[in-house]
């Protein structure tokens, strides 16, 4: 059954990793996918490009429209948003994926890095949201789903990483308050976390060698972001979603397919008790 044939999905940071996946798992429906992305030629340390994603989203049953958008670029984002609706009819899904991440102490972030993690994540997740509302609004059933953890206040996740943790939870926030702002317009405002570290560059670039070998197949993530955005929007909305509990409340049970060491221990994605 194919839930998202001819529906559009928006997606940032689609030319790997995370993005790229869901990507994928909605073209199998037959969806129009919308892949943005800064890299459009190959980068020499990174596979992906917005154009070979596309190419793969058109192999696996899907159409593709790749854009180039930095999601820092308020205009840029506006822009791409109306082409897609343009190109495609509308838009009934947003996925803020695009993230950035600086895993260090307050004495050690660069006003760079802050401004980064905050643009890419809390800022753009609120642009791309605000950009795609009125053409969600014209959708059957509208989805924004947003890659952040639940709200966890505990000071243990502040202290180590506050900057990033900071700009993470804005992007959470936004879904607290969108939800509730759009729930008379059956708009669907969601999270959705991973319980385990992801096999993503952010990972590898980020984590030791043995918590990449401790982690699970973006692959996850994606099944669990279809069953979300293809529930009834009106019947759920303000939800922080773990994307093995979404997986397994849907009667999965083998979730050995996606780790990426079968057998070693699994390392626990930040942000959760």
């Amino acid at each position: 059954m194919h839930k998202l044939r001819d529906k559009t999905i928006f997606i940032t940071g689609a030319s790997r990793g995370i993005g790229r996946e869901v990507a994928l798992r909605c073209a199998r429906d037959g969806a129009r996918v919308v892949i943005t992305g800064k890299t459009v030629s190959p980068h020499e340390k990174l596979p992906g490009t917005i154009h070979s994603v596309a190419a793969e989203v058109e192999q696996a049953g899907g159409q593709a429209l790749a854009l180039q958008l930095d999601v820092r670029d308020a205009e840029a984002l506006q822009a791409a948003v109306a082409q897609a609706a343009r190109h495609f009819g509308g838009i009934d899904v947003l996925f803020n994926n695009a993230g950035a991440i600086s895993l260090t102490p307050t004495l050690e972030t660069s006003v760079k890095r802050l401004d980064l993690m905050w643009g890419v994540n809390m800022r753009a997740t609120f642009l791309a949201s605000q950009a795609c509302l009125p053409y969600l609004r014209q959708s059957s059933n509208p989805h924004i789903l947003t890659m952040s953890p639940p709200l966890n206040l505990d000071a243990d996740w502040f202290a180590p990483h506050v900057a990033y943790s900071i700009s993470k939870y804005g992007m959470s926030l936004c879904t607290l308050g969108m939800a509730r702002e759009f729930a008379g317009d059956g708009i669907a405002v969601n999270c959705l976390w991973p319980r385990t570290t992801i096999a993503t560059a952010a990972v590898e670039f980020n984590f030791p060698d043995d918590i990449l070998r401790a982690s699970r197949k973006p692959a996850i993530v994606a099944d669990a972001a279809h069953h979300i955005i293809t529930r009834d929007s009106r019947n759920c909305s303000g939800h922080f979603f773990i994307d093995e509990e979404v997986l397994a409340a849907a009667g999965l049970t083998d979730f050995d397919q996606y780790a990426v060491t079968p057998g070693v221990p699994l390392h626990d994605d930040l942000f959760l008790d």
